[in-house]
């Protein structure tokens, strides 16, 4: 995949390295496999000190910490494809549970954290799916914070169900939605291929 994502590469490398604060790859500290930590890769989006700017770890829609590029690369989430080079090197598979900053991983109850990292991390998963546009029910919320936790609680339900669905046929399904809602990031058809998923209102 990277072979064939090389021409893809080479221009958004280019358009990154004369845009923005002219720097092409964002690596940033990440809880793994195991809970072990690692650095992620993916092409940078936002200002460098972004996590310490405005709403840290919380990215709203239209961010004013985003770089020329960065809206378009997290819309299309070309930004994540750098993490194929994590999937090479075995930190990450290209499915499971996203991998979080600890600020973010904190956030999940313990029982949660205790085995979300049983398997590895994903560039895609079940709550990236589900939350396809997370940005835009964070800004959209009156409070930043609360939504964000809200998320972030059934974002951990979701994950726990991943692992006890765990499946060649759950991968794929989950790689095929991860493109279908690209295209239509209304469509619910998600809750028709996997019918048993826990119930929104797990958020409360």
């Amino acid at each position: 995949m990277l072979l064939l994502l090389a021409p893809l590469f080479l221009v958004l490398m280019l358009l990154l390295s004369v845009t923005g604060e002219h720097k092409v790859f964002y690596l940033q500290e990440r809880v793994g496999y195991k809970n072990s930590f690692f650095k992620i890769w993916k092409f940078a989006t936002m200002l460098e000190n972004s996590p310490n700017i405005g709403t840290g770890d919380i990215t709203i829609r239209n961010d004013p910490r985003l770089i020329p590029m960065g809206k378009f690369l997290r819309k299309t989430k070309l930004n994540e494809l750098p993490q194929l080079i994590n999937v090479l090197i075995g930190d990450m598979s290209l499915v499971g549970p996203r991998p979080l900053m600890y600020k973010g991983f904190e956030r999940y109850p313990s029982q949660v954290q205790k085995i979300i990292y049983n398997v590895k991390p994903g560039i895609t998963g079940i709550g990236s799916v589900v939350f396809r546009d997370e940005e835009k029910m964070v800004t959209a919320s009156d409070n930043y914070e609360a939504t964000y936790q809200a998320i972030n609680n059934y974002k951990g339900k979701l994950e726990l169900w991943y692992q006890k669905h765990f499946s060649f046929y759950t991968d794929f399904m989950l790689m095929f939605l991860t493109l279908w809602v690209l295209v239509k990031p209304e469509s619910q058809v998600i809750n028709r291929i996997f019918p048993d998923l826990p119930t929104a209102n797990a958020t409360s």
